[in-house]
């Protein structure tokens, strides 16, 4: 007699696998609990986290509160008070709905709960620990609620050991707290991190709230968009053209107030700043879109930030026309600004507190510089030999040698170098022709040769004679502070002047005559995007967003001796075959094979 081996989980068990989808991480917390506050009809909330909300996590509310059975009811699975029936799916207003946060929380963590409503004269208090009820009691308190979460996955080791470091835990709680409190200017928040306080933002409007949160500079960076149309309607602004950064982190889309990620909508954005920005830039843009529920499903991820339109191909074509109309209603005629107080002076000294500050010409110049020429590196006879003996010829030590000898003596190129279309060095060797890719192959050089610097502490670096100021978001900024110590070994020297700018006083010797904000800009765009490819090697990460900046680009003329110090390079690399991403940087065509093509 065969033994039955399905069985229902211990609720226990079952609330810890839900949270693993719904608690991934202490930003997950924040967003839950401050959600929850907003849907309870606050004007005021308060986070307080402490080693990145590892230890601690706290939101305190003056929202409506809850009754004793309420409060502990709370934490059951599926127990909600935002939906009665399957048809209430597709008419959702409110930020959460679907009861699982709180039995999630619940269920990896030590939570303490105390909350009033304003009809009740004493509070309760509630207490639980892995799901388990410690202890409920009445207890004095203020109207509205407060949520305390300690210790989070104290009982699932293996999920704490995979949280990152406090710094990137705290930049994903920054995040949160952006896409929550920005469309929501109407309620006041404060943010407490280890008994600093990040952000005092107070009520007022969506303008207001940008600038709180992004800083004072940002007022006039802003163009509003509104679009209003049967079906939908657009609010919100749009960074103005001249603004537009090499570093995401100013794209945000919501839906009836709620944040989303849509890389249709993205691209309709992206089309509307079309010539109007670099192609390495992002344009930065708050938009809202007001729309039905019913012609929307936000119920397709766990996280519901991703949703499906009924007619997406509408909304596109609205996006795009409401961002373009703000863009040429700005290029026309200046747009007024009703925020501002009409009893305020013309102020002319504008142009010194601006974002990018005047900075004089640079006078300095070297008429020897040469960005090819650096200290002689060792070179791996061995990657030679690779060459020559790819198509399965083989040469001797003593021709290595002699090559080698003449790469090291010459002081004008004895090969023939032929730049092909301005992206491939082509020369000839022993099998046939050789063929370069330029970008790549110095790439190759650059990479080792940062890795190397970021080995020793003797580092070239090129004072700047007018330093420049770089100005970023908290979270950009956060990454920066913790990457001081890897670019300062590759030559840059930054001074932080508060938690979100910095003086730029020195860059490394290779980026002369570059824009070392623009280079800083795009070291921090890459290390973001490499960090999402699980590329988490800081060393790595950053010596290949620097040779990939710094290398000689596709369509750059050579010069012969410029081309022979490339492959010379090359060849004395550790890995002279691939890019650092893993691109193949050369190939050789045989004799054999221009042979059989002629023939």
């Amino acid at each position: 007699m065969s033994l039955d081996i399905i069985k229902l989980l211990p609720d226990s068990v079952a609330n810890q696998i839900a949270a693993g989808e719904v608690i991934q991480r202490p930003a997950s917390v924040v967003k839950e609990l401050i959600e929850n506050a907003i849907d309870a009809g606050a004007t005021q909330i308060d986070l307080v986290v402490k080693d990145a909300g590892r230890t601690f996590i706290t939101v305190i509310d003056n929202g409506c509160g809850m009754s004793e059975a309420d409060a502990r009811l709370c934490f059951e699975r599926h127990a909600t008070s935002k939906i009665q029936s399957a048809d209430d799916l597709f008419a959702i207003k409110t930020m959460g709905f679907r009861g699982e946060a709180l039995a999630s929380i619940a269920a990896v963590a030590q939570v303490e709960l105390t909350t009033r409503r304003k009809e009740d004269e004493v509070g309760t208090k509630v207490r639980i620990e892995g799901s388990k009820i410690i202890e409920q009691l009445p207890k004095p308190a203020s109207v509205g609620t407060n949520f305390t979460v300690k210790n989070l996955f104290f009982n699932v080791p293996a999920r704490r050991n995979f949280l990152k470091s406090n710094e990137a835990e705290l930049r994903h709680i920054n995040e949160e707290f952006f896409r929550i409190t920005m469309m929501n200017p109407e309620v006041g928040f404060t943010f407490v991190s280890n008994d600093k306080e990040l952000f005092h933002l107070y009520p007022g409007t969506l303008k207001q709230r940008l600038v709180g949160l992004f800083g004072k500079d940002f007022d006039g960076k802003l163009l509003p968009v509104n679009q209003v149309t049967e079906s939908v309607t657009i609010d919100g602004f749009i960074v103005k053209p001249e603004y537009s950064k090499k570093t995401r982190g100013e794209q945000y889309f919501f839906v009836n107030r709620r944040f989303i990620k849509h890389a249709y909508l993205h691209h309709a954005v992206e089309n509307a700043y079309k010539e109007l920005i670099p192609q390495d830039c992002f344009p930065g843009y708050f938009l809202d879109i007001q729309i039905d529920p019913k012609d929307i499903d936000i119920n397709i991820h766990p996280t519901k930030t991703e949703v499906n339109f009924v007619d997406a191909k509408l909304i596109y074509a609205i996006m795009h026309s409401a961002v373009r109309k703000a863009i040429g209603q700005n290029n026309l005629a200046p747009m007024l600004d009703f925020d501002v107080d009409p009893n305020m002076g013309i102020d002319f000294g504008e142009a010194s507190r601006m974002d990018r500050p005047v900075v004089a010409p640079k006078v300095d110049y070297d008429p020897n510089f040469n960005p090819f020429k650096i200290t002689p590196v060792h070179r791996q006879q061995q990657n030679w030999r690779i060459a020559y003996e790819e198509t399965g010829e083989t040469v001797g030590d003593a021709r290595l040698e002699e090559k080698t000898e003449e790469l090291q003596t010459a002081e004008e190129p004895k090969s023939f170098f032929i730049q092909l279309q301005q992206n491939y060095i082509v020369t000839s060797v022993k099998s046939g022709l050789l063929i370069i890719d330029q970008h790549l192959a110095h790439e190759r050089i650059l990479y080792e040769k940062y890795l190397k610097e970021m080995e020793t502490d003797v580092v070239a670096s090129q004072q700047e004679l007018f330093p420049q100021h770089i100005s970023l978001n908290i979270n950009d900024a956060s990454i920066l502070k913790e990457l001081k110590p890897e670019l300062e070994k590759m030559g840059f020297r930054l001074e932080a002047m508060n938690n979100t700018t910095f003086v730029i006083n020195g860059i490394p010797v290779d980026c002369k005559g570059s824009d070392a904000v623009s280079v800083i800009e795009r070291i921090l765009e890459d290390y973001k995007t490499n960090l999402t490819g699980n590329q988490s090697d800081k060393k790595l990460n950053l010596a290949r967003s620097m040779a990939s900046q710094m290398a000689v680009k596709s369509g750059q003329t050579l010069t012969d001796v410029e081309m022979q110090d490339i492959i010379d390079r090359l060849f004395g690399c550790a890995v002279a075959e691939v890019s650092p991403n893993g691109k193949k940087i050369y190939t050789i065509i045989s004799a054999e094979d221009i042979k059989t093509r002629l023939s």
